[in-house]
């Protein structure tokens, strides 16, 4: 952390992490009460570290391990003797213990889900929320159980599994929680969240989107100094913030490219060029690589190998539109938390890897420029709060996610161009129909799938052997986690009727009711 960024944020926030795949919820809980924070993996903070970024509060996070494995990870021993205040979330709870001389070990009896925590005294951490003898609801997901507390500390709360559900040394402000309160499935988590960096550390809560512009933008210049950039376009919402978070950071040294491989929306590719041609003077490079692509991609049905596939020809199209710009040392992505924590733990902690992303997972080792990411520490609705910033239209702003895969990952199995014609028009009925409803605004990320299988069906008297068309709509808060969205049958019953009437090669449609976890949104 620069002594520039530092002046910024004197106010600042440290999470440790421990490989949790919510870890990153802790950092945008935080975000949203107006606290700076970085999350760093716990093998990479040591006394030096935490000397230079001067954490004015520390928040240990959950994490796969056991603390009675061997070798098992531990916060540096020096986060308890800076004289700020720590707060221990499950595993890091059970590390706190360990490390200040209780004990925790692993149990027989573990604790997944929903739950109700009672407070026997109280505490600082649920002001505002519940009192003394009142309880709490809250999300579990543990196996470890601390067996004795450490001097100075006792128990505020507990629950029917967790019998030190809650834990304090108020003179020293270290405080331990059995459950997260980073998820939604914690109604008051993110008050808790509140309540510890604000009333108990003491921190202001002035950072704001217009701070991360600011920031983001000097971290640009400071990289990139007077090389040139260039920015693929993928048709979402990340990449146009990123190229105009960028072009705002250094004019004319940056270049858009938009590679249109083929498997676009309907009326996509028309759309982005339009966008930044009519609102932005910035120069745009319009690829039409779609020969390349679906060239590349024929015959292959392995979900990764796709995404491998399609990452590197995106940087072959890239480096060679590079050249024919003069060079440029820098390529600009719109990549996010949720890519990064999917692909490989933020900052490379020990979380683990769920799928690949093309722009982070599928990057070819041999590519000859460097990354420049100004969002890979933002979610998405975030994303979104720095282009209203930034003053992109509402109408792009608003748009659902779209992956930089495209519609590849939208067929499972084999790509065709007869597949892609079909799945494009399907998923245009299905967009149409939602927004005819009023209700694209109230979904996350609705899209059509094209099943690998084919069904009979009967049109009129004759027999059909045709495709399976799935239908996708979550609601969603960060992308982590996911609900399925709860049409009316009336609804889904009028969009089937319109696909199969009007998409010659599909002869039933199904609806894809499943949450995340334990699925993902995209099906592959």
């Amino acid at each position: 952390m620069s002594s520039e960024t530092a002046a910024r944020h004197p106010d600042r926030a440290l999470i440790i992490d421990f490989g949790s795949q919510v870890t990153q919820l802790i950092a945008r809980r935080l975000r949203e009460s107006g606290v700076y924070c970085e999350i760093h993996p716990f093998n990479a903070v040591n006394a030096d570290v935490l000397a230079d970024y001067a954490p004015k509060a520390v928040i240990l996070s959950g994490g796969p391990a056991s603390v009675g494995d061997h070798d098992s990870p531990r916060a540096p021993q020096e986060v308890f003797e800076l004289r700020v205040p720590v707060l221990g979330i499950c595993y890091g709870q059970m590390c706190m213990v360990a490390q200040l001389g209780g004990s925790a070990e692993s149990d027989d009896h573990r604790e997944f889900g929903r739950a109700f925590v009672k407070l026997s005294e109280r505490s600082d951490l649920f002001d505002g929320i519940a009192n003394a003898g009142e309880e709490e609801e809250v999300w579990m997901s543990h196996g470890d159980r601390v067996t004795a507390l450490p001097p100075g500390f006792h128990v505020q709360g507990a629950s029917p599994g967790a019998p030190f559900a809650v834990l304090a040394d108020t003179t020293r402000k270290f405080y331990g929680l059995m459950f997260h309160p980073e998820v939604v499935h914690t109604p008051n988590g993110s008050k808790m969240l509140s309540n510890f960096v604000h009333k108990i550390a003491g921190l202001k809560g002035d950072w704001t989107m217009a701070a991360y512009r600011e920031e983001a933008i000097a971290k640009i210049q400071e990289q990139v100094g007077d090389g040139k950039v260039i920015c693929g376009l993928s048709g979402g919402v990340d990449s146009a913030v990123a190229a105009v978070l960028i072009h705002e950071a250094i004019g004319d040294q940056l270049t858009c490219v938009f590679v249109d491989h083929g498997l676009m929306r309907q009326g996509e590719a028309e759309q982005v060029v339009g966008l930044f041609r009519d609102h932005y003077n910035i120069p745009l490079i319009h690829a039409d690589a779609s020969d390349l692509f679906l060239g590349e991609l024929a015959g292959v049905t392995d979900p990764e190998t796709k995404r491998k596939t399609i990452g590197k020809l995106f940087i072959d199209v890239f480096e060679e539109k590079a050249k024919e710009i003069g060079g440029a040392g820098f390529l600009a992505q719109g990549t996010l938390y949720p890519d990064v924590i999917e692909s490989v733990s933020f900052t490379g902690g020990p979380s683990v890897t769920i799928k690949s992303h093309h722009n982070v997972g599928g990057l070819p080792e041999r590519m000859n420029m460097d990354l420049v990411e100004p969002l890979r520490e933002l979610f998405k609705d975030e994303v979104r709060a720095l282009g209203r910033e930034l003053g992109l239209p509402e109408a792009f702003v608003g748009r659902h996610p779209f992956p930089g895969p495209g519609l590849a990952i939208r067929c499972p199995g084999e790509i065709t161009q007869e597949k892609l014609d079909i799945l494009r028009k399907a998923d245009a009925i299905y967009l149409d129909e939602i927004r005819n409803a009023g209700l694209y605004d109230d979904i996350w990320q609705a899209f059509a799938v094209l099943l690998p299988v084919k069904t009979v069906g009967v049109m009129g008297d004759g027999r059909t052997y045709d495709h399976v068309c799935a239908l996708r709509a979550v609601t969603s808060v960060d992308g982590m986690t996911a609900d399925y969205f709860p049409y009316p049958h009336e609804f889904l019953g009028r969009v089937a009727t319109r696909i199969i009437n009007e998409v010659k090669g599909v002869n039933r449609v199904v609806y894809d009711i499943t949450s995340k976890p334990p699925g993902t949104i995209e099906w592959e």
